[in-house]
């Protein structure tokens, strides 16, 4: 690992962290680093999937996160994941591999009750996930091929195995979910909005990708000291308490092992290094975090939902998010530092939020990630209405801000925290006592 080189690497194929090293890096430089969530709300696969009712075929699920189930009825769906499949080696021995799946063509559907059939739907509808989602994926006949698998829905591990090109019996095990299959578009009267699902919060992941691209061409790093970094994580919405979340070790290994690896290169370059001990406390108290994520957008029908004066409008920019008991990590320095890039270098508008104070506040990585690291951290996102529906929708505009708000992050931070005095600290220097 040297200065100007550009990595990356996964964990449990659901989370990634990638990073480029500036050209002028010495032991002990930050990381600018832009972290995001991978997954969304949808039903999951049970272990045990098989089922079957009035001649239907059917498919066993479990909520995971909290959606708005609702809108899941009545949707073409697919179902997507990772397997596990048996797959000869060059001696003919049967491997195990990991494999990622989708079959996107639509496969399944959970189907709304009639009107006819109970009139009181329109004064209210609660859904019971046990009883009301399961999906028919068939037919039920008398005969199946696979029908002696008593643990998964046979049509299900057909379908799995003709998108492998493997047989039904040599799928081991696979964790999928289902996904709607009509694909994101741009819309509006005069397309200036975007209708997708997961944008919550894959257009985090996106804007961070392509700003990360951009900040990482040899031209851009010749002149940086620091680390550009983004990380990708799973299991946001069910609390980032997992190997691969925002609440594990991830964050925390890359952060001490690039650190280390860049020190012994310095070292065996004999351009310095020193004494490696306490090179990660500096380069962590040199760094900075943006926590993105989706933000609420006021509603024209539910504007009285938002606090007044502080309503996110979809086409003007970046939301900073704010919650005085700490739910997001922003606080007066990060908040500025944020709003003053964008505004300053990347010249697009910013947006700042706080939720109604007799409503509750959601959460996000931001938080977990502080906490754990004890980097300065903002929680950003731009606005999206319709969060956690099956579809989901944002501003086009709001796509350009978030790219060029993050590349500026990335490409000026380290320019604008060398003027910032806190705890005494000028840049990346203490003051002599």
């Amino acid at each position: 690992m040297r200065p100007g080189g550009k990595y990356f690497f996964t964990r449990n194929m659901s989370a990634v962290c990638a990073f480029a090293v500036g050209k002028k890096h010495a032991p002990g430089s930050g990381f600018v680093i832009i972290g995001a969530h991978t997954d969304s709300p949808c039903p999951r696969l049970k272990p045990r999937t098989k089922a079957s009712n009035e001649q239907f075929s059917q498919v066993r699920v479990q909520n995971y996160g909290g959606g708005l189930w609702y809108t899941w009825f009545d949707r073409d769906l697919g179902v997507a994941g990772r397997v596990l499949v048996n797959r000869k080696d060059e001696a003919g021995t049967d491997v195990p591999r990991h494999e990622l799946v989708r079959v996107d063509r639509p496969v399944m559907r959970i189907s709304s009750l009639a009107i006819h059939l109970d009139r009181s739907l329109n004064d209210g509808f609660k859904v019971n996930f046990q009883s009301h989602m399961a999906p028919i994926v068939a037919d039920a006949v008398a005969k199946q091929l696979g029908d002696e698998n008593d643990k998964h829905c046979p049509v299900l591990l057909e379908l799995l195995a003709e998108q492998l090109k493997c047989d039904p019996g040599d799928i081991l095990d696979f964790e999928c979910q289902l996904c709607d299959t009509q694909p994101s578009a741009v819309g509006g009267a005069r397309n200036e909005y975007v209708f997708s699902g997961r944008l919550d919060n894959l257009q985090s992941c996106h804007a961070s990708l392509c700003a990360l691209i951009r900040a990482s061409s040899d031209a851009s790093l010749e002149d940086e000291h620091l680390t550009r970094m983004l990380v990708h994580y799973d299991h946001e919405e069910v609390g980032s308490d997992s190997a691969q979340g925002a609440g594990s070790s991830m964050t925390e290994d890359a952060l001490r092992r690039i650190t280390r690896a860049l020190a012994r290169c310095s070292a065996n370059d004999k351009t310095g290094g020193g004494d490696f001990d306490d090179l990660e406390a500096r380069a962590r108290r040199a760094s900075f975090v943006v926590s993105a994520d989706m933000a609420h957008a006021v509603h024209p029908n539910y504007a009285d939902r938002h606090e007044p004066g502080h309503k996110p409008r979809f086409g003007a920019g970046v939301v900073i998010k704010h919650n005085a008991n700490q739910r997001y990590a922003t606080d007066a320095v990060t908040g500025w530092l944020f709003r003053e890039i964008g505004e300053r270098f990347a010249k697009v508008p910013v947006q700042e939020f706080v939720v109604r104070s007799d409503l509750g506040c959601g959460s996000t990585i931001g938080p977990t990630l502080s906490t754990n690291t004890g980097i300065r951290t903002v929680d950003v996102g731009p606005p999206q209405l319709s969060m956690h529906s099956v579809r989901e929708m944002c501003s086009a505009k709001d796509v350009k801000h978030a790219i060029d708000h993050y590349a500026a992050v990335y490409e000026r931070f380290g320019q604008l925290d060398a003027t910032l005095v806190v705890d005494g600290r000028i840049g990346n220097l203490c003051r002599e006592c």
